[in-house]
């Protein structure tokens, strides 16, 4: 697939999902148009300057013109609330884990009193970032999410997984135990046991691998929350679009690979 042929195939399927959305009379872009440049940015990762060059070069003529950067920015960040409609359903079984995020070397901690983020140790060297926790169901779909700064503990997480208490059943890691016990559908699994546990960090290698998502530059909250919203739809719509690909595939196979930008 060319990088146009993704754009398009991307659009169609946030388009069925957001078609009741309205347009207001001033924007220059719909909805639809504007949740597709957020999972594109989330997809490419990257820079958003390096990002808006890049769209604005080759594809602009797709969105019948691109409003200023900004403004664009802006955009993306109130229209964030539209990829709720984008998340999957809670299954009987799901998974629940972390995934840290730098946003600036340890050493410039500090020299700005607007810096958001925590210290804290990541695969064994200091790192100051954030602290995405996923929760995905038995299709391998993003169902719910939240984030904190990196150090914040993973029972932090707790009300999240708690949320889906009528739904599903969620296992999760040690990293999640409290002392003041865990919700009554959370199930702490020991190491090496519950092998279905291993599909959310396929998800986390993807993130790595294919959207750069390992690092981030957001320097403001309200964006890096976008950011993160726009990731978690991303995935949804990639790993439906190969499906519509792949229609005699395994449907709990999951790839995202074929819709790197």
């Amino acid at each position: 697939m060319t990088t146009e042929d993704i754009i398009v195939h991307i659009f169609c399927k946030v388009d069925d999902a957001l078609g009741a959305v309205h347009k207001e009379v001033l924007a220059k872009l719909y909805p639809s148009e504007v949740v597709t440049i957020g999972i594109l940015f989330a997809l490419k990762g990257g820079h958003f300057r390096a990002f808006d060059r890049w769209l604005r070069r080759d594809y602009d003529a797709l969105f019948g013109g691109l409003p200023e950067r900004t403004r664009l920015l802006r955009q993306l960040r109130q229209h964030q609330g539209l990829t709720d409609a984008l998340l999957g359903e809670p299954s009987l079984l799901c998974v629940a884990d972390t995934y840290p995020i730098e946003l600036l070397f340890p050493i410039r901690q500090g020299r700005s009193p607007a810096q958001m983020g925590g210290k804290n140790k990541d695969k064994g060297r200091w790192s100051v970032g954030a602290k995405l926790a996923w929760v995905i169901n038995s299709l391998g779909d993003v169902c719910a999410w939240s984030w904190d700064t990196l150090n914040t503990h993973d029972q932090a997480f707790l009300p999240l997984l708690e949320m889906l208490d009528e739904e599903s059943v969620v296992l999760a890691d040690y990293g999640f135990r409290c002392a003041e016990g865990v919700p009554a559908n959370v199930k702490l699994c020991k190491k090496g046991t519950w092998n279905e546990r291993m599909t959310i960090e396929t998800h986390f290698s993807l993130l790595t691998v294919i959207c750069k998502a390992k690092k981030m530059h957001h320097r403001v909250a309200d964006h890096l929350e976008a950011r993160l919203a726009y990731t978690a739809a991303m995935f949804n719509i990639c790993v439906s679009l190969w499906h519509d690909l792949h229609p005699d595939a395994d449907p709990y196979t999951i790839s995202i690979a074929q819709f790197s930008l």
